[in-house]
């Protein structure tokens, strides 16, 4: 197996992953780190900003994308490479290893030393940074629509002035009269979009805006930006939000590295798209520099060398030669003027027209339906083989000693007392000591991978498991961890060892917890689990049973996991429900436990496997009580409807469904889709409690000022002819 890591989304990489994705190669993995899950596509651009397309409508969807191709997706931002080591550095994880790099992570604009730019200015770029300023602005204008509001680009090329027709079309739109607008475009240069060497664009641009009553500043040169506006060395003073869109430049990092680059910092690369000084790194996008070739950073050239990207990625595998690329020197540039009109140049043709808005229009949505409509995929071609490797059961599945050692040299394992004999002087066996006042509370769980990111795996396993232990009102003290590691070439193994655990380590460190042992093997998928151990006071133990007539049930994370990764698994979950999914499953449900405690829930459980259904009836049945749950409180995770609406349910969901004998719901409730999930198959749940009414408000305060944000009632106990029963009704019905 060989690690080809993609650090990017931009438009080469995602063309390539989509073509790999229908001609994979086997004993290739692929992983892609990107800091955002939606990727822009620039082409598209200036017309959202104007209002004219919607934000999915522009963007790339990467954890689908990465899904459709079998690549891991880390969400991270890169903050350096180790080219010796092999290693992408990461913000918030373990150094990623690689035997191939490619680079397609965009560029930003250069502020230069001008004073106060970096703290005031918005820059341009990185695009998803620029529209979430962008779209504070619009909301502001949309609320306050007779206030004036005061916008500065600085910067006259193409993207500098096509960026003041749209915004001056949006906020017009927004504002109760156009006069309410004061737009201004700083520019260096003796005349707008002076690098496209085409005067009649140039005069046409300028005479436009000013129609349009944008005040235009020629020769002029930024001398200080403050919170309040700017100042030129001329002497001009100017009030408002300053928006930077000047020369492109390289995070610091790429430079840092050692590799290859230009006086600006980006990447040199030959015509194979490789770096001269280290021909295993890759790079395209405008962080990428042809040393041959100089180009314009523009979004038709990362466009084109996504094929020849792809290609190159096969060839260096297949041991074919690479193919060369060479970017065209000529190309059409398109200029939006905010009014579904654009200006197109080549050379020195120039002309203005709606139906050339029109044009572009339709060549860029089916750009993007390509990321949209994801194909079938091919089956994995497979290379002639003598015949399939066996690999051996028993003791023979264990991972290698060295890749064991290795993965566990660089944890950061938390001191806990009472741990006599754990990892620090590892031994045949872990020994803790129980205090004498205590009891001894263990669980265990263990699950294959739901998700392609070993280190989130690691925190996600990590407090599922704990939550066993803070449903009993225990106190976790050490775990031991099961890993199942896929069978491959030792470093890639260790790779993946050492990332899930360090995901473990990371949840144990922020809860005080010991990692004291465990056991690793090899296995066809990634999987992972727990052993914890845990101390009790007798008279503390917390039992689900101990429910007591009239008093409330409390959820305090939203539903619909198992439906979400059901749809994931058929390509039609989008990324964001899968964020909202992961934000869920990696949150502890320690500080909820011990927040139900102090407001005397009598009884505690959390919602995993068996789905709300199946524990809230095992809460029941020990108490003879029946419970009323209201379907129109459920708290749900974002997209969790949409795909249990199209029948994307767990393979679990089935068996879930026998709880339905103790279920009494009119047949109008069970064809709602929030009926469905509360069948639904949890991993890494919230906590469901039964709690006394005159404590409900307090708690569901306090739950939801701890950053349990989903919290809420979600029913009552009561005694019923039958017991055991849920009773499904709407708590809005009852109401009224």
């Amino acid at each position: 197996m060989t690690d080809l890591v993609l650090v990017g989304g931009g438009h080469s990489h995602a063309i390539a992953l989509r073509m790999w994705a229908m001609n994979p190669l086997p004993d290739v993995h692929l992983t892609l780190i990107s800091n955002v899950t939606y990727t822009p596509y620039s082409g598209m651009l200036p017309g959202y900003v104007a209002g004219f397309y919607d934000y999915e409508e522009t963007h790339i969807d990467l954890r689908r994308l990465a899904y459709f191709a079998k690549a891991d997706f880390l969400r991270d931002e890169v903050v350096g490479l180790d080219l010796e080591k092999k290693q992408v550095i990461c913000r918030d994880r373990p150094p990623v290893r690689f035997d191939h790099l490619s680079l397609d992570i965009g560029s930003t604009p250069s502020m230069g030393k001008i004073s106060g730019a970096k703290e005031y200015a918005i820059p341009a770029k990185p695009v998803p940074e620029f529209l979430s300023a962008w779209q504070v602005i619009l909301d502001n204008a949309s609320k306050h629509p007779t206030q004036k509001q005061e916008i500065i680009i600085v910067g006259g090329g193409a993207g500098g002035t096509e960026l003041a027709f749209n915004i001056h079309h949006a906020l017009t739109q927004k504002l109760a009269s156009p006069d309410l607008l004061s737009l201004q475009l700083v520019h260096r240069g003796p005349e707008l979009v002076n690098g496209n060497g085409n005067p009649w664009v140039s005069q046409l641009t300028e005479k436009l805006l000013r129609e349009r009553g944008v005040n235009i500043h020629l020769n002029q040169n930024v001398a200080q930006v403050s919170k309040n506006g700017l100042q030129c060395q001329s002497g001009l003073k100017l009030t408002g939000q300053v928006i930077w869109v000047t020369q492109a430049s390289a995070p610091a990092w790429i430079k840092q590295s050692g590799i290859q680059a230009d006086t600006h910092g980006f990447v040199v690369i030959d015509e194979t798209l490789r770096s001269p000084s280290h021909p295993f790194v890759f790079a395209t996008g405008d962080i990428a520099s042809m040393q041959d070739h100089p180009r314009p950073k523009a979004g038709v050239f990362a466009v084109r060398q996504g094929k020849p990207l792809f290609q190159n990625w096969q060839r260096t595998f297949t041991g074919d030669d690479l193919i060369h690329y060479k970017p065209q020197k000529r190309y059409l540039a398109l200029i939006g003027t905010g009014d579904k009109q654009a200006i197109a140049t080549r050379g020195k043709l120039g002309w203005r027209a709606k139906w050339l808005w029109d044009w572009k229009d339709k060549i860029d949505r089916k750009f993007m339906d390509q990321f949209t409509d994801l194909p079938e995929m091919k089956p994995m071609m497979t290379m002639a083989e003598p015949k399939p490797k066996m690999y051996c059961a028993g003791c023979g599945a264990k991972v290698g000693k060295d890749i064991l050692s290795a993965a566990l040299a660089d944890l950061e394992i938390s001191e806990t007392d009472g741990v006599i004999v754990g990892l620090d002087q590892p031994d045949d066996a872990a020994v803790i000591q129980v205090p004498n006042d205590k009891l001894l509370v263990q669980t265990v769980d263990y699950f294959p991978s739901l998700i392609n990111d070993p280190y989130l795996l690691g925190q996600i396993v990590t407090q599922h498991c704990l939550s066993d232990l803070y449903t009993m009102g225990a106190m976790p003290h050490s775990v031991l961890v099961l890993a199942s590691i896929p069978h491959g070439k030792a470093r890639v193994q260790q790779g993946l060892l050492s990332q899930m655990l360090a995901g473990v380590t990371k949840v144990l460190r922020e809860e005080n917890i010991a990692l004291i042992g465990g056991h690793t093997n090899e296995s066809d998928k990634l999987g992972l689990g727990l052993t914890c151990n845990g101390f009790i006071e007798r008279d503390d133990i917390w039992r689900k049973g101990k429910v007591k007539a009239g008093q409330a049930l409390i959820l305090t994370k939203p539903l619909g996991t198992g439906t979400l990764f059901a749809a994931e698994m058929q390509q039609a979950a989008k990324g964001k429900w899968i964020n909202g999914a992961i934000a869920s499953m990696v949150q502890s449900n320690r500080k909820a436990a011990e927040i139900l405690r102090n407001h005397s829930a009598t009884a505690c459980t959390d919602i995993t496997g068996f789905g709300l259904a199946g524990h809230l009836l095992e809460m029941l049945q020990t108490s003879g009580l029946s419970a009323e749950l209201y379907l129109d409180q459920l708290p749900i995770l974002d997209g969790a409807l949409e795909s249990i609406a199209q029948d994307f349910t767990s393979s679990l969901a089935p068996q879930n469904h026998t709880a339905e004998q103790f279920i009494h719901s009119e047949i109008k409730s069970r064809a709602k889709p929030k009926y469905e999930l509360i069948f639904d198959p949890q991993t890494s749940g919230g906590l469901l409690a039964s709690i006394d009414e005159e404590q409900r408000e307090n708690c569901i305060k306090a739950l939801r000022q701890n950053h349990y944000l989903a919290s809420a009632q979600i029913g009552k106990i009561f005694t019923a002819e039958y017991p055991s029963i849920i009773r499904i009704s709407n708590l809005g019905e009852i109401n009224s």
